[in-house]
């Protein structure tokens, strides 16, 4: 697809814009209902299903099929890291009714790391083709690295600071408390970060791991950079949403860890056969069709299997609690004495 300058700056000053909106909406700090958070999950999705749309309309046919596998499959990882943004939320003791400030800010510190990711990215396969065997093989491996943590059972239950972290707090200090939405304070003449500022940044910076398989596995389904940041853009600007909709239900989806393994294989694959067609071997490619097909099928199939699995559990465990119930009840009863 090809994208000029001024579409590039209008696609960014209309994503600007959306993003200033978001943070009108959110200024001041409340706790978001499940309604609330409703509503704009909702409005974030049909902005995107409005982009790609147009992208059918004034672009062609593979833009729009690129930007729906990439959204989905973006949407589908960004799941994955809300677990971890409730290990950093709970690990920094943060008040609930400035939790979408911390979302907000985190995710827009993520945005701009990961357009740095895809200007990367982009100028490296522009030039070096053979970067997609490394590409897939990497999908390939983060892949098989999730089946096996899934099958061990291997959770994170604390959230541990990354070296940069580390470094920025050694640097300016940290208060401890925190100040409202304060994101520095002068403490003893000197002037410090608030622990608002920390989570901030552990969002943000955090966000860069997964962009590790994020990204490849993006440009696995689209070479075309504009396709690439938008697909991310909408991805992660209703992340903030999603986690206060769906940050009760993701402990009951006891298979995503599965079926984000298939689909970074899947990708991981084709990356592998893209490269060998570029290579001059004659290999079948993955159409964009069936991509979309497969990580759909792939996320539906998980989410039931998910739901199958959460009601066995809890008729498991009401069934436990009641045959105990019964025996304390049993054990209770005084017993009859014999003449």
């Amino acid at each position: 697809m090809d994208v000029s300058w001024t579409l590039w700056a209008v696609t960014i000053i209309g994503l600007s814009a959306l993003i200033a909106v978001d943070f009108f909406i959110g200024r001041k700090p409340h706790d978001v209902s499940t309604k609330e958070a409703g509503i704009w999950t909702i409005v974030w999705i049909a902005l995107a299903v409005f982009f790609g749309l147009g992208l059918l309309v004034f672009g062609n046919g593979q833009a729009s099929g690129e930007f729906f596998a990439g959204f989905i499959t973006e949407k589908s990882l960004s799941v994955d890291n809300l677990f971890v943004f409730v290990l950093i939320m709970a690990k920094f003791s943060v008040p609930s009714h400035l939790q979408q400030r911390v979302l907000l800010i985190g995710v827009l510190i993520a945005l701009v790391l990961r357009a740095v990711f895809i200007a990367a990215g982009a100028a490296v396969i522009a030039n070096f083709s053979w970067v997609f065997y490394i590409f897939g093989a990497f999908l390939i491996y983060t892949a098989w690295k999730l089946i096996q943590e899934a099958r061990a059972g291997e959770e994170e239950e604390e959230f541990e600071e990354n070296r940069l972290l580390r470094s920025i707090e050694k640097r300016f200090g940290v208060a401890d408390q925190y100040h409202g939405t304060k994101l520095f304070i002068q403490k003893h003449g000197k002037r410090v970060m608030t622990p608002l500022m920390v989570v901030m940044l552990a969002i943000g910076t955090t966000d860069v791991l997964f962009a590790l398989d994020s990204i490849p596995a993006i440009f696995g389904l689209t070479q075309d950079p504009y396709i690439v940041f938008t697909a991310n853009a909408f991805a992660l600007m209703g992340l903030r949403q999603l986690y206060f909709l769906i940050g009760g239900l993701l402990k009951k989806l006891v298979h995503l860890s599965y079926g984000l393994s298939v689909i970074l294989g899947f990708i991981g694959v084709k990356l592998v056969l893209h490269a060998l067609h570029e290579s001059g071997v004659h290999v079948p490619e993955i159409s964009i069709p069936f991509s979309l097909t497969v990580i759909c099928g792939v996320l539906v199939v998980t989410t039931i299997t998910s739901l199958i699995a959460n009601k066995k559990q809890e008729a498991a465990e009401a069934e436990a609690a009641a045959k105990a119930k019964s025996a304390d009840a049993t054990d209770e009863q005084p017993e009859s004495v014999s003449s």
